[in-house]
């Protein structure tokens, strides 16, 4: 399962709109790659979690996925529309 696909399984996994979910990927800075997570306006405080919990958790699976692939550094950004 590559990175992308990864991510979207994990998010569309704990919102209410699943069919909302995009996750997009652009090429960063030294090699690293940025991740744009985009979700339905009502599940962003589900994704984000209380203090950012669950961005975290997020962050930290999808950077240990990337490590699996050989990718150097992963940054993902949440956003709403």
């Amino acid at each position: 399962m590559d990175l992308i696909s990864f991510t979207e399984y994990l998010v569309k996994s704990i919102v209410k709109e699943p069919d909302m979910v995009k996750v997009k990927k652009f090429a960063g800075e030294e090699e690293s790659i940025i991740l744009e997570i985009i979700v339905h306006e009502g599940d962003m405080g589900t994704v984000i979690g209380r203090g950012g919990k669950m961005a975290n958790a997020i962050r930290t699976l999808v950077q240990a996925n990337a490590y699996l692939l050989g990718l150097k550094k992963v940054k993902i950004n949440i956003d709403s529309f």
